[in-house]
């Protein structure tokens, strides 16, 4: 684990959004930094692509989850 340095302005928006999406503040700056990584290294992805497919390496039941 290493300590890494954001801007406050943007501190605050992984506060407000963990909030929302029931994560601590490091659990979605990490949730944001994964996808940041895959959305670089898969420039023609689009996000829905992106969580789809991380779903699906996963193993969760992804087709369950679009009925809902």
């Amino acid at each position: 684990m290493g300590i890494v340095k954001i801007a406050d302005d943007l501190h605050e928006e992984a506060r407000r959004a963990s909030a929302v999406m029931c994560r601590s503040i490091n659990a979605q700056a990490e949730y944001w930094m994964k996808i940041g990584m895959l959305a670089e290294a898969n420039p023609t992805l689009a996000f829905n692509e992106i969580v789809r497919r991380q779903l699906a390496e996963a193993q969760v039941g992804a087709a369950a989850l679009e009925a809902a």
